[in-house]
């Protein structure tokens, strides 16, 4: 008989991935099934949008994924990923002023500042001293006591504030205000909504000490690194095999979902309890992303050069604007001048063309009111800042909410956060039991809609296969 412990994770994301990678090195048997014809969710990469030219065809920079202990632990750098990052980690330009910055280092950010530069420090200084301490509390299931409580009372007070509230206090000038604020809309709500300043000043916080880094050569590198970890450990990996019965899969002492509630209310023979399963039901998704992706001629010609060497940058003006317009997209109406990000990845790493990644946050499930009404609405956003973006553009391709969920079912109408991270569904993700990642004997969950939370960093993947490893021992 062979006493060797097995998995089997279904779905290939970077939690599912992390998650079988974990387990193999501490020694188990892992079978991992994916629907799709390749290994990883929406880190993916193609070169097959614009002759050759690569394309992230979801997660572009990586704050957290650079940050993340699960990818250090798994070594991915010894099996080839490397981080790139540009000039400026984040850049967001305004109308009539110099645009804002976030630089890798408090220091250089809070020059840039002027004015705000020492409320900057002092907002974000022991952040950044630290990061590696706040990590450990923030990276975590947030129903553990934390590693370090001190650091947790420093951070807590400002981090339940809203973003714009905060910055409004704070701050006097609107580059300093409107740095916090994009930052927090990450987590794709409005910055005027409680408990968004931990957002923002956690990003920010990245971006000055690990940076926002793109991986050389795509987000596909990141995949391809954790597949590297699993072949290495004698792991498998399934394609194209979609699972809707759980009883179809071979036999396992652990099953570990790398899915959203959902998709999991849709499996047969999950056998939830009655309590996991009405959780689940409870769980609500939030605004999409309507993503467009373009091809270049030359850089964008920004009225402020220095955006140019930004790898990623917030378009949406002021504060005031922002706030507005992500109530509008949560309220279900299109605004007309949406919340664009922007991904400069040439900035950081020259082998990826001249390609320009781009987003618009929209209403969820949003179908447009006419054929490429948010591509001219990001290229009226870009232009708007940067006068002549029109005439660079030689091609585009566009990917609405509800092509993104064909594409990968966990983004549940264009909702690639897994799940709304508004108010308190931001820490309590999704809330099934105390511990949130399991949902049975042998059940577990991993995605983005489990604790911390969404980005490529492996996270929610890592602390599954930890709570796997408790439960067997």
């Amino acid at each position: 008989m062979n006493s060797q412990p097995r998995a089997v994770v279904v779905g290939a994301g970077p939690n599912g991935l992390t998650a079988a990678a974990r387990l193999l090195v501490e020694g188990w048997d892992v079978d991992i099934y994916e629907s799709a014809p390749a290994p990883g969710g929406a880190a993916r990469s193609t070169a097959s949008l614009f002759n050759g030219e690569i394309v992230d065809l979801g997660a572009a920079g990586h704050p957290f994924g650079v940050a993340s202990l699960a990818f250090q632990k798994l070594n991915l750098k010894e099996h080839g990923l490397k981080w790139k990052n540009a000039p400026y980690e984040m850049a967001h330009p305004l109308d009539g002023k110099e645009a804002a910055f976030l630089s890798r280092s408090v220091e250089r950010t809070a020059a840039d500042l002027g004015f705000d530069g020492k409320a900057w420090t002092r907002l974000h200084g022991h952040v950044v001293q630290d990061i590696d301490k706040h990590l450990d509390n923030l990276l975590g299931s947030m129903l553990r006591i934390p590693k370090h409580p001190v650091h947790m009372l420093r951070f807590g007070p400002p981090a339940l504030a809203s973003a714009a509230l905060l910055g409004k206090t704070l701050f006097k000038t609107e580059q300093a205000r409107a740095l916090l604020a994009s930052s927090a809309v990450h987590a794709i709500t409005s910055p005027a909504r409680p408990l968004t300043g931990a957002f923002g000043i956690l990003f920010g916080a990245l971006g000055m000490s690990r940076g926002w880094p793109v991986a050389e050569g795509g987000s596909q590198a990141i995949v391809d690194a954790l597949v590297s970890v699993i072949y290495s450990k004698g792991g498998r990996i399934h394609t194209g095999v979609e699972i809707s019965d759980l009883r179809e899969l071979p036999a396992a002492d652990a099953i570990i979902l790398n899915l959203t509630p959902r998709q999991i209310l849709q499996l047969k023979g999950t056998d939830l309890a009655l309590k996991a399963r009405e959780r689940l039901e409870k769980w609500k998704y939030g605004s999409a992303v309507y993503k467009v992706d373009f091809l270049l001629n030359e850089p964008v010609p920004w009225k402020d050069s220095r955006v140019g060497t930004a790898a990623t940058v917030h378009v949406g003006g002021t504060v005031d604007e922002i706030s507005f317009v992500e109530r509008e997209v949560a309220a279900g109406r299109m605004p007309d001048r949406p919340f664009v990000m922007v991904c400069q990845q040439y900035a950081a790493d020259p082998t990826r063309g001249l390609t320009l990644w781009s987003y618009a946050h929209v209403p969820h499930g949003y179908v447009e009111s006419y054929p490429g009404e948010i591509r001219e609405l990001i290229t009226q956003q870009i232009e708007r800042f940067a006068p002549g973006f029109r005439e660079t553009v030689v091609d585009a391709t566009r990917t609405s909410p509800c092509e993104l969920e064909a594409w990968n079912a966990n983004l549940v109408g264009g909702d690639i956060a897994g799940g709304s991270m508004a108010g308190l569904q931001s820490v309590m993700r999704p809330g099934v039991s105390l511990n949130p990642y399991r949902l049975g004997p042998g059940l577990f969950m991993a995605s983005g809609a489990t604790p911390p939370g969404a980005g490529v960093h492996g996270m929610p993947g890592w602390w599954a296969a930890e709570s796997v490893l408790k439960t067997w021992h």
